[in-house]
Formats: C-alpha cells, structure tokens, sequence
C-alpha cells in the first residue's frame, strides 16, 4: 500500500527526512562532532585563561577572539562561497582551523601558552571557521536535491550545533577537570577529521554558470551594493549587531559566574554551558511553533524580554541549580531570537547573494557578540560581574524599544529566486568589457498621476542599484510634463547582463506598477548605449576575468565574449 500524498508531503517535509540522504547525513554526523570539539576546544581555552589571568578582560577576550574573525572576513568568505565550489572553500577553511588547534595543542602541551598566545590561536581557529561558514551554509541545497527538504536540512544544522552546545561544554568541562586543557585542545583536533573526510567523499556537482564569475573585489561591492540597497536586510543586521552586543555578557562571562558566583571548578563552568545549550535545543525545537503565533518583532520583543529576566537571575543566584535553569531558559530565546534573524536574512536574499547576505548576517552577530564581549568584560573588571549581568539584563529588556524605529520586516515564504531574461537585441559588436552601458528608459506619465509615479521610482531605485546599476537618476521634460526619463549606468556589457539576470519576482512586479502608468499608444521606449562605441574599459579589475583575445581589443561576438549560450527568453 502506498502513502498518501499528504502523507508523502510529510514524509518530504519531515525534521529528519534529510537525513535519508546519505551525502547530508555523513557530513551532518561529522560536523555534530566538529562542533562538539569547537566548544570543548572553547572550555578548555577559557578555563586555561582563567588559570593564566586574573584579569576578566581577558577571559572574555577568548570568546572575541574565536567571533571576531567572522566579523572581519565574513564578506570575502561570503563572495568566495558564491564564486567558488563550497566543497573545496569549505576543505581549506577546516585546514586553517586544523592548524590553530594543532597549534594550541602542542603550545599547552609543551608549556609554553602566554594569554596572548593563547588569544592569536584562537583567532586561527576563528578565522578557519569564519571561511567556512558561508560555504556551508549555502552548501545544503547541494546535498540535499529535493528543494522541500531544503528547510529542514536548514533547520538540522542549527539543531546539530545546538546538540553540541548542551554536550560539549560539559564534556569539555569534565576533560579538563580531569585531563587538564592540552586534553582538551587534542580532542579536539581529533574531532575534525571525520569532517574533513566526509568532505573528502562527496562527489559535488556544480552547475556551471552562462557568465563568468566576477573577480573576488567586485563581487563584495555587489554584495554590500545589494545589502545597502535592502531595506529589510539592513533591519535585520542592526537589530542583529545590537542584541550581539546587549547579550554577549551571558556567554562571555559563563567562566567568571562559574568562578566567582557559584565558587565552582571547571566542571561546574561546564554544567552550565551545557545547561545554556539544552535550552538552545529547546529553542530550536520550538521555533516553528513560534513563527505560527508571533511576528517577527513579536517574537524579537518576547525573547528580549525573557532573555532579560533570565540574565537578571543569573547574576542574583548563588545556587547552582537556580542558575542552571534560569540557563536554560536563556539558551532557549537567545536560540530562538538568532533563528528569527536568520530566516529574515535568508528569505530576503535571493540565491545570487546568499552567501553575502549570511555572511553580512554573522558579521554583524558575531561581530556584535566580540564587541560586546571586550566591552562586558572591561566593566566586569570595574564594577564585579553580577553589576555587568545586571546591566546586560537592564539594556536587554530595553532593546525592543528599537523597534519603534527599526522594525521586523515581515517574514514571509521565499519568492525571490532570480527569474533570467533573454539578451536584448545586439547589432553593435561587443565585448564583455565593452562599455560604460547606459540605459535610458522613457515612460509618458499622466500629470495627475506624477506624484504616485515619482513615488514608486524611489523603490524602483533600489531595485536597480541592489542589482549593480550606478548613477541612477529620473528625470521629467520641462516642455513635455508627461514624458518621464529613467537613465543609469553599468560599467561593462558582462555587468550589465548580469545586472539584467538577478532581478526577482517582486522586482519584476514592481517594474510593472511603474511600467502601469504608462499612458498614450506607443510603449515604453528602452535606450541602450554604449559610451564608448569605438573602446572597452581598460582596468587592472577586467584583464582576468576575459579571454586574451578580448584583452587585446579583438571584437568578438557576444556569446564568444560570454564564453556561454544565451539565454532562452522567459514566456
């Protein structure tokens, strides 16, 4: 007997239907590992700082260490994941991380860690994962084939480092009890090699592209062009950088409360990670139910606020388990609140930038949780550390007045893959590097309707420069009030193609609210100019990116200079 179709939807759409893949679930079992070694590596660093220093500024300085890579190489990583095949990104980056942990390892092994050896180690490992992480994230669609399962694979390798989360930093805390941190260190780069070999096994496939890839430089300006242009997006960011800084006191200063508070070992700092952890995989099992019943501020505002509380009684328990379960509660909305963020960045941003926008997305967290970390850590060193929870708790339960200014874009079900359009008519020899192109696009708009006209512009605005146009501008003939001219630039034939191939569903849709009032018999009149009818653009940026031929000033046809097929016109 065969199931169901609703039945089959379920099957498809199940939390572990994923996991049936065998390539997904070789590489999700190893990087549960991966991640329960990160954070018993994170125990162990702590622990070993607290041993080293009295000084709370530098305890915290571990966590900044490890996060602020990704704030600083989060953008290049996030071009690099959408240029390059992720698999080999992602095998080079657990190579560098492989090399920091071998480094700690040996340093604790042999005697010889200082506080700032310790904090240059760990930044190694830091920026290894820092490169990583866009590459994997971007990576799901790759092993798992059926796009239904694409959430639930999504949702799988938050929950795998949230399982890591509640066990790690108890394992971490018993090995270090017991084997000291070298122990820990060791375990640690033990733990990477499943990763690396279950990288190793899979066969990716890549789909190769019609254009070729932008160089590393203009791909991150189209990343941040597109970013600064996404009004949702840039929300979502600040509000991200904000709740990083606010809240990186609970984590950051997890080994002082362990010390100072509860006048526990490295077991007991290890207790309570895990306890921050379990609530964090109550959190993530969770976050579906809580999308249904709140919008995003909603759900932002009630884990602020809850988050608050539980930091508040962190800071006034002396009882190990009182705080282990005001803990758990904390682990579960700081879990759900990134998730909220992470679904925003994740449905706003089509599939061209995806990896910039998550990359955008973990510097501005983590880069937020770095920053907050130094700075909680100098006030603990001032005022004691239940005075700097107390604080955290105090601007926690303040952040969603925020919202009142920045608020949560709404979150809805993702319609913005790029939708390719055929190549205009071309009876001008170009190159790739043929340009400036210009633009120019005439609408005769009724006077009455002008004001609403100009109005939808300033969104066809951003469209346009998100997508890579420069120097957009709208104009109205003083002697024909009705004729409206759009105009902007792209600086090549290849840029402009690719700027003519991301636009969106809902950027087509907005197109045509403007194309609507277009009044009069004659259609819309589209201009394409070459600036530079007789010369290409000559920049040290274009001589990779083209054939030799091109860079001698050859004229070639356009699919030659593409290197591709053209595209089929959409019907």
């Amino acid at each position: 007997m065969t199931d169901s179709p609703k039945a089959q939807t379920r099957s498809a759409d199940g939390i572990t239907a994923p996991l049936r893949h065998t390539t997904f679930r070789r590489i999700w079992l190893a990087s549960l590992l991966s991640n329960v070694g990160i954070l018993i590596q994170g125990v162990g660093a702590a622990w070993a700082m607290t041993q080293m220093t009295s000084s709370a500024d530098k305890v915290a300085l571990v966590q900044t260490a490890l996060l602020l890579p990704v704030m600083l190489i989060s953008m290049p990583a996030g071009a690099i994941a959408d240029m390059y095949d992720r698999r080999i990104v992602a095998l080079v980056s657990l190579g560098l991380a492989l090399a920091g942990a071998i480094g700690l390892t040996v340093v604790a092994w042999l005697g010889l860690a200082t506080p700032n050896l310790l904090l240059m180690l760990c930044l190694v490992v830091g920026s290894g994962m820092a490169l990583m992480g866009p590459a994997w994230q971007s990576s799901v669609s790759d092993q798992v084939p059926l796009e239904a399962q694409l959430p639930a694979a999504i949702a799988l390798n938050g929950i795998s480092y949230n399982i890591a989360r509640s066990v790690g930093p108890a394992i971490g805390g018993v090995v270090v009890a017991t084997a000291g941190a070298v122990a820990a260190f060791a375990l640690n780069t033990l733990l990477y090699l499943p990763l690396i070999i279950a990288l190793l096994l899979w066969k990716r496939i890549g789909a190769p592209s019609r254009l070729p890839p932008e160089r590393l430089s203009r791909a991150m300006v189209s990343g941040v062009r597109y970013i600064s242009n996404s009004p949702s997006i840039k929300i979502v960011l600040a509000r991200s950088l904000v709740t990083g800084i606010i809240g990186g006191a609970i984590t950051a200063l997890m080994p002082l409360v362990a010390r100072d508070l509860l006048h526990g070992d490295a077991q007991t700092y290890g207790i309570m990670l895990g306890a921050f952890g379990l609530g964090a995989v109550v959190g993530a099992l969770n976050i579906t139910e809580l999308r249904k019943r709140l919008s995003g501020e909603a759900a932002i505002r009630a884990c602020a606020l809850s988050m608050g509380a539980a930091m508040a009684a962190v800071a006034l328990s002396r009882e190990p388990v009182l705080t282990a379960a005001a803990l758990v509660l904390a682990g579960a909305v700081w879990m759900m609140v990134w998730a909220v963020f992470n679904i925003g960045v994740q449905l706003s941003a089509p599939r061209w930038v995806a990896g910039r926008s998550l990359a955008a997305y973990q510097a501005a967290s983590s880069g937020g949780i770095a920053v907050g970390s130094w700075g909680w850590g100098r006030l603990t060193d001032a005022a004691g550390v239940e005075t700097a929870l107390l604080v955290s708790a105090g601007l926690m339960v303040a952040s969603p007045l925020i919202g009142r200014w920045l608020p949560m874009p709404r979150i809805g079900a993702r319609g913005e893959e790029p939708e390719p359009l055929a190549d205009p008519e071309v009876r001008l020899a170009l190159t790739g590097r043929s340009g400036p192109l210009v633009v120019e696009i005439e609408y005769r708009v009724a006077q009455e309707d002008a004001r609403a006209f100009h109005s939808v512009m300033q969104d066809v605005q951003l469209s346009r420069q998100r997508n890579g146009a420069y120097g957009w501008s709208i104009a109205r003939d003083i002697a024909d009030p009705e004729l409206w001219t759009e105009r902007f630039h792209c600086p090549t034939w290849l840029d402009y193609l690719r700027w003519r191939n991301r636009s969106t569903r809902s950027e087509r849709t907005l197109e045509q609210r403007a194309i609507h009032f277009h009044v009069g018999p004659a259609p819309i009149r589209v201009r394409r100019m070459l600036e530079r009818p007789f010369g290409s653009v000559h920049s040290n940026d274009d001589t990779s990116e083209y054939g030799a031929g091109e860079m001698r000033g050859e004229i070639a046809s356009p699919a030659k200079a593409l290197h591709s097929r053209p595209l089929r016109p959409i019907k």
